[in-house]
């Protein structure tokens, strides 16, 4: 039975979960019996929804019997029913227990007082052994057949023709006499002894279904409830993830509203500190005034002319002006552009929200796939067909976070590449193939000529994954900048989180196109600026950048310049330029650090061949170390 197994779950009906009885077919294509259905309709009322996929439909179908699959059951359920199911090896069906010993139980018929020995069957009478004689000595008993004694005659005497009932009737399932025969001579009668053979076999055989089938829905629960569990263990894990993304857009939302706010203390500390200015140079000019008051006062009241002739001769000198305030007033520009960009996040959280709670329900048909590795309970329907594009998404790297599809104002992440328009020259180095090392050496030789503004044509917004700092790596201003930290951060633990060395990674990985971005170096110069593969260790001196082969980087220790790579040093010549401009081409398989100060010059090149995604990579050493990704406009 076990390869029909399948089969019996296509065949049976999802809200019973037994064979169809009157399949009928609704407009999304799932079948259920048809008093299944009514039954669900009728309690649930409208909007009528499918049971299994929960398709809505605001008037109640009109259902048709499924024939062909009415058909398909029939001949299902015949073929079970034919098929004996193999009894297990330590299970036999019980044998049929003997009828019990009337012996000493029923009375002789004629004394009343004996107990009887026989019952004659002509007689409808049961005897001792003292008035079983004439049926044993005399010839005109001799066909009167003679059995165990019966208890009750009565029951066994045809009620219609007072006649012992010899025959069983299949059919009507009844028992009957000799003479009832002829009332069911299109049946098929057989003596009590061979249809009470016939149905104790039939019995032993459904019996031995039975306990199959006992046994298949023993198996059932188990695996019921063990896919309740998958899924309940499932869920859990879906809710922590829920939690820590969730986590994660508060702490972005929290440095966005700690930014914003910073800017509009600033504003006011500015305007706040003009005016104390102006408060005391307008303190000093009154106490002046007042003094030039009391003075003229006091001259008045002289009376030698000579004397006040000289003191008024002076004060008429001095002169005074009335009270003048300057114009002090904050930057509403900046207080509009920090409040609009808190109203455009606002608004875009509000809008996707609402964009994922009226986008329609879509059927799972074979549950959550990477996540909860369980199967639904109920009937699955049939695959849906996937999108190109969603199976094109899906093929990233192992380690490498997809930008979220929907772009939020203030941190919301950039896409992972940057459409910019080639010039001439990167036109003809593309009509050769990519791979090959002419190419790649023109292409690079093209890159190096490139001015700043037309290296900035490539580039990309980089932001911090906190889920790789390092404890010691303090991340500010919208994740944009790493320090070290005076105290440990307490992240929580993270499988991709350096645990030996100060780093930290970008949260974007890229493997195609050409990507450019700048870091300002902070006034302590133990920092390194780098790339690396996702699969990098994050755990002991390996996990440093440029002491491994899968790292790249040009680091600053005191006052000497090194570019490292596979634990191989390069000294680099010295310079005071404080902004690095990092240009990764993943098509070409090289990656430029240039010295960005005004002009572009370069530091140092790598040849790369890329095997997998890679992430931009940062390390700060001592305290006071800071690097901060420039912005890409």
């Amino acid at each position: 039975m076990a390869e029909l197994f399948p089969l019996a779950e296509e065949l049976s009906c999802s809200i019973c979960l037994e064979p169809f009885r009157e399949p009928v077919t609704t407009p999304c294509g799932h079948n259920f019996c048809r008093s299944c259905l009514d039954e669900t309709w009728s309690v649930l009322g409208a909007p009528f929804r499918c049971p299994q996929c929960r398709a809505v439909y605001a008037a109640r179908p009109q259902l048709q019997k499924n024939t062909v699959l009415c058909f398909v059951v029939e001949q299902f359920l015949q073929v079970e029913q034919g098929r004996a199911p193999a009894a297990p090896a330590d299970w036999t069906p019980p044998v049929r227990a003997p009828p019990p010993s009337p012996a000493g139980q029923v009375a002789c018929d004629h004394c009343l007082k004996e107990a009887a020995v026989k019952t004659c069957l002509v007689c409808m009478a049961s005897f001792c052994q003292e008035h079983l004689r004439p049926h044993l000595d005399s010839p005109a008993f001799q066909d009167h057949p003679l059995q165990l004694p019966v208890r009750d005659l009565l029951r066994r005497k045809c009620p219609q023709h007072n006649r012992l009932r010899e025959f069983f009737c299949p059919e009507h399932g009844e028992c009957i006499c000799h003479i009832c025969i002829v009332e069911h001579k299109t049946c098929s009668p057989a003596p009590l002894s061979q249809a009470s053979a016939d149905l104790e076999n039939k019995l032993r055989h459904k019996l031995t279904i039975m306990y199959s089938h006992i046994n298949g829905a023993s198996k059932a629960l188990e695996d019921v409830r063990a896919k309740q569990q998958g899924v309940r263990e499932a869920a859990n894990r879906k809710v922590e993830q829920l939690r820590q993304e969730f986590l994660e857009m508060k702490a972005l939302i929290d440095a966005s509203e700690a930014s914003s706010t910073r800017k509009i203390k600033e504003e006011e500390m500015r305007v706040s500190t003009k005016y104390e200015s102006i408060y005391q140079i307008l303190l000093k000019k009154r106490s002046e005034i007042q003094n030039l008051k009391a003075d003229i006062e006091q001259s008045l009241a002289k009376g030698d002319e000579y004397e006040f002739l000289e003191k008024a001769a002076k004060l008429q000198g001095v002169s005074s002006k009335p009270v003048y305030i300057p114009k002090v007033e904050m930057d509403h520009e900046l207080m509009k552009r920090v409040y609009q960009s808190t109203l455009e996040l606002k608004n875009e959280l509000k809008r996707t929200l609402r964009q994922l709670q009226e986008k329609p329900e879509e059927p799972s048909s074979s549950g959550d796939s990477g996540d909860c590795g369980t199967e639904p309970t109920s009937k699955p329907s049939r695959p849906m067909k996937k999108n190109p594009q969603e199976k094109k998404s899906k093929k990233t790297s192992p380690g490498c976070t997809p930008p979220p599809t929907v772009k939020l104002p203030t941190f919301g992440a950039p896409g992972q590449s940057v459409d910019s328009k080639p010039t001439v020259s990167d036109a003809k180095a593309s009509t050769a193939q990519p791979g090959s090392a002419s190419v790649k050496d023109k292409v690079l030789t093209i890159f190096l000529t490139k001015s700043k503004p037309e290296l900035q044509e490539y580039s990309v917004r980089i932001i911090l994954d906190y889920n790789t700092a390092h404890n010691k790596v303090a991340l500010t201003e919208n994740y944009t900048t790493a320090s070290v930290a005076d105290v440990p951060q307490n992240y929580r633990p993270h499988p991709q989180r350096f645990t030996y060395c100060s780093q930290v990674l970008g949260l974007h990985c890229y493997k195609k196109g050409i990507h450019y971005w700048e870091v300002e170096l902070g006034r302590n110069n133990f920092c390194g600026v780098g790339i690396c593969y996702g699969s990098m260790d994050r755990q002991g001196p390996e996990s440093r950048l440029g002491r491994n082969s899968k790292s790249w980087c040009v680091e600053w220790f005191n006052n000497k310049i090194s570019a490292w790579h596979n634990n191989v040093e390069k000294t680099l010549p010295s310079t005071k330029a404080t902004r690095v401009g990092v240009l990764l081409n993943c098509d070409h398989g090289f990656v430029l650090f240039f010295a960005v100060p005004d002009k572009v010059y370069l530091l140092y090149k790598f040849k790369v061949d890329i095997t997998e995604a890679l992430y931009p990579a940062f390390w700060v050493f001592s305290a006071g170390t800071s690097l901060s990704i420039c912005s890409s406009k």
